[in-house]
């Protein structure tokens, strides 16, 4: 058994360093079209986010917090999120945005997403620059909390923490994207190189007379240019 596997390891470490110019070069050729597409090709894509919370109408801080009154509101924050991503605040954000916005197309670079167990919600909006995503993140979270009551009257929302200016985009992530093209590369190039020496059935050197016929060699002929 452990001479099957010494034989299986060392055909293994053969293929590898018979193809090992293919497999450079594979890895290599993936890795740079990946660096190409990130820093040259591809759009940055910045992302600004704003905190809001559902809570009681006109709490002042001062009452008691009940129980239920909590387990209310953070059972309404999917009804909320649902409110936040409607036609109706996507329009008004549009409105505000102008340039030619529509609430079609800010809905497709918003998302709002309640936090499991809480009563907040996070309104995340993304642009080309940072304070694209700043200015849309910003108008969706206004409408959202000055038209919420004429929908859906139950809480109010507030907003917790405005949205920042990014100082770097979240997308394209390079040094991600490099590093799964030279995995790629390097995975893709060694199954070539496994695929080649299974189809090639033809003996080369005096190498392959002894790993494929266990022969022993008795001579060579050397190949001589004309003179």
């Amino acid at each position: 058994m452990n001479d099957e596997n010494t034989i299986d390891l060392s055909q293994f470490v053969y293929v590898l360093n018979k193809r090992k110019y293919i497999i450079i070069a594979i890895t290599l050729v993936a890795v740079i079209i990946a660096g190409i597409f990130s820093y040259f090709v591809a759009s940055p894509v910045y992302q600004s986010q704003v905190t809001t919370i559902v809570g009681k109408k006109n709490d002042t801080g001062n009452s008691t917090v009940q129980y239920n009154d909590v387990m209310m509101y953070q059972n309404l924050t999917k009804t909320y999120a649902s409110i936040a991503t409607s036609q109706l605040i996507q329009g008004k954000a549009a409105e505000k945005l102008g340039n030619g916005m529509t609430a079609d197309k800010l809905s497709k670079l918003i998302t709002v997403t309640p936090e499991t167990g809480t009563q907040i919600l996070d309104i995340t909006a993304q642009g080309g620059t940072a304070k694209e995503a700043l200015d849309r993140v910003t108008a969706v979270s206004e409408a959202f909390v000055e038209n919420s009551p004429s929908v859906y009257n139950a809480g109010e929302v507030k907003i917790m923490d405005k949205g920042e200016l990014s100082k770097s985009p979240v997308k394209p992530n390079k040094k991600m994207n490099i590093a799964i093209a030279f995995f790629l590369g390097l995975m893709v190039s060694v199954g070539i190189s496994f695929l080649l020496e299974y189809m090639d059935s033809t003996l080369k050197t005096s190498e392959d007379v002894k790993r494929y016929l266990d022969l022993p060699v008795l001579g060579t002929i050397p190949m001589h240019e004309d003179m």
